[in-house]
């Protein structure tokens, strides 16, 4: 008897993980891209097509990844920059995570959590140590989060991420507070991605890891999270759920980073043809020393000048999607891949379990929490100055988040351009308010300069009279105008 070999189906709009994220189709799409990656015809009107800003398809896409030729690349990371610029400005969102707890039963191979690891201390915040943890990122000066927790149904239930969601929108601390938290937690059921929607949350992110089905299984031995298709339909079902806004990522260095770009283009074109809008979001974190965490282990690690050019291309193909880089680079990637299309930096951050209220109090960790080793340790206050140098705007903004400006109806006003109308008044008052209440000397400065020059480039009249007068009324002390 003799096995039937059946090739799965490749559908953008189906409900199962293995027909949208399907493995033939990424094979495929790879193999068209290398043998097209020097045709200079196609190549052109690929990137003649991109300065049209409809975005990639997949395919399309990974044509420009593989492309070789220096002076395609050059026009390449130029049109990044430019688009970049059309949809974001010179705007950079900050934001922080907060970790709530590493307690995990899962036995990912890559992150220091999984449940074999006797070496990493577990912990838990209770809700008066989380009240210290937001006093001290709002004395930082942020007003944005992304909550981490592993995935423990004993340790960390649903019930417990939304009491600590609660506690956190609770807290106003001197002209402090969090205004919009993000939540980075397992894959769940439909219910309680409504109950998070019901708790105010803003973007539900969920990194895949790797789309490879044979590597996830492989990277994830045991545990909940072995599950690829749940894991892997888990936006589908934060859609569901009424959640707008959702973060996509892969762990760049687990699985050879050529399947992954392709594999996140085709779940981004998935929530797009199934809901009607794309990822809010993706995120393009390397793999980084831990506790136990080696990444000379895993031998498909992504160098400098293709992580520039992965930036790049992705700008590129989803033109209206935000961009994450987190404290994992360092200052000088970070810097490079700026202006190639990234929209989202943290800044200060910890991935400990409690080590702001620690560091605010001058205290050394006293046991190692971390998921991993960050790279960027300066100050908030360092970070803008740095951007304030490079004439970029931090910005603290979470207007469009609180006035509804969400899922399709946030990409229509991004797609269409008008979403600036919003957001450059938002990242100067809020930028006001960041120099008024947290700035050293310098900072405020030179967000003084950006702001007054800034503001004279919002082209209506009757928008740049009303920031004038906010501008005025922040100086002042008063707090939180928004459009």
């Amino acid at each position: 008897m003799c096995d039937v070999i059946t090739k799965s189906v490749y559908n953008v709009k189906s409900s199962v993980a293995t027909e949208f994220i399907n493995h033939e189709e990424i094979l495929d799409t790879l193999e068209y891209a290398e043998s097209n990656k020097n045709n200079k015809d196609l190549i052109e009107g690929i990137l003649d097509k991109a300065n049209q800003c409809n975005g990639l398809t997949h395919r399309e896409a990974a044509v420009l990844l593989l492309c070789e030729d220096e002076e395609l690349i050059h026009r390449m990371f130029t049109l990044a920059e430019d688009i970049k610029q059309r949809f974001y400005g010179n705007r950079i969102v900050m934001f922080a995570p907060l970790y709530l707890s590493n307690y995990c039963v899962n036995g990912c191979v890559y992150c220091p959590y999984h449940l074999k690891n006797k070496t990493i201390a577990r912990k838990k915040l209770t809700q008066e140590e989380i009240r210290k943890e937001v006093i001290a990122l709002q004395d930082l000066g942020h007003k944005r989060l992304a909550l981490e927790a592993g995935e423990d149904p004993k340790n960390n239930p649903i019930e417990y991420i939304l009491e600590c969601i609660d506690t956190i929108y609770s807290i106003k601390h001197k002209n402090g507070a969090i205004r919009r938290v993000n939540v980075n937690i397992a894959a769940t059921t439909v219910e309680n991605y409504r109950k998070l929607k019901d708790a105010g949350i803003g973007t539900y992110i969920l990194f895949q890891e790797t789309y490879n089905k044979e590597s996830y299984e492989r990277l994830h031995p045991t545990g909940p999270k072995s599950d690829y298709a749940y894991h892997t339909e888990a936006m589908d079902r934060a859609m569901e759920g009424g959640i707008d806004d959702v973060g996509l990522g892969v762990l760049y260095g687990l699985n050879t980073y050529k399947y992954d770009f392709v594999g996140l283009l085709m779940h981004a074109e998935h929530l797009e043809a199934k809901f009607g809008v794309g990822p809010h979001t993706i995120s393009v974190p390397r793999i980084r020393p831990a506790d136990d965490i080696n990444p000379d282990d895993f031998p498909d690690g992504v160098p400098d000048d293709v992580f520039q050019k992965i930036v790049a291309v992705l700008r590129i193909a989803v033109p209206y999607t935000g961009m994450i880089v987190s404290t994992r680079e360092s200052q000088e990637t970070r810097e490079k891949v700026l202006h190639l299309g990234v929209s989202q930096i943290s800044g200060a951050s910890c991935t400990s379990v409690g080590g702001y209220a620690d560091r605010l109090e001058g205290k050394k960790e006293k046991e190692n929490t971390s998921q991993f080793d960050i790279d960027d340790n300066r100050t908030l206050d360092e970070v803008v100055n740095w951007l304030l140098e490079m004439g970029y705007i931090p910005s603290f903004c979470t207007a469009c988040y609180r006035e509804g400006r969400t899922g399709d109806r946030f990409m229509k006003l991004v797609k269409s351009g008008q979403i600036a109308n919003c957001c450059q008044p938002n990242a100067l008052m809020t930028l006001k308010e960041y120099l008024e209440d947290y700035a050293s000397a310098d900072t405020k400065f030179k967000g003084e300069l950006l702001i007054n020059k800034e503001v004279e480039k919002i082209p209506n009249e009757k928008v740049k009279k009303i920031v004038l007068e906010h501008l005025d009324e922040l100086q002042e002390g008063k707090r939180d105008f928004r459009f």
